[in-house]
């Protein structure tokens, strides 16, 4: 009987687990390309990208929540962080 349970407890896990996994994968923000002219309503940072360590123009990304809840990834062009003035 306890195998039984044990059996039981470790199924209905897996299922959760399963669809936890299939929630995230369904929330495929998609990415915005970022213009000067464009409004931004970030209420949250979440996340953004590292800088690389280069000496030119390259792609960054923000992951944001506005102020109705909603998740976006914002992608940018900065400067890397290798220029020096030597």
């Amino acid at each position: 009987m306890k195998a039984l349970l044990v059996l039981a407890l470790g199924s209905f896990c897996a299922s959760a687990m399963a669809a936890e996994v299939a929630d995230v994968s369904a929330e495929q923000i998609p990415v915005e390309q970022y213009s000067y002219s464009q409004h931004l309503d970030i209420a949250k940072v979440i996340s953004m990208t590292e800088v690389p360590n280069v000496c030119e123009v390259v792609p960054a990304r923000m992951t944001y929540e506005d102020s109705q809840g909603q998740k976006h990834i914002l992608e940018y062009r900065v400067m890397g962080n290798g220029c020096s003035n030597g």
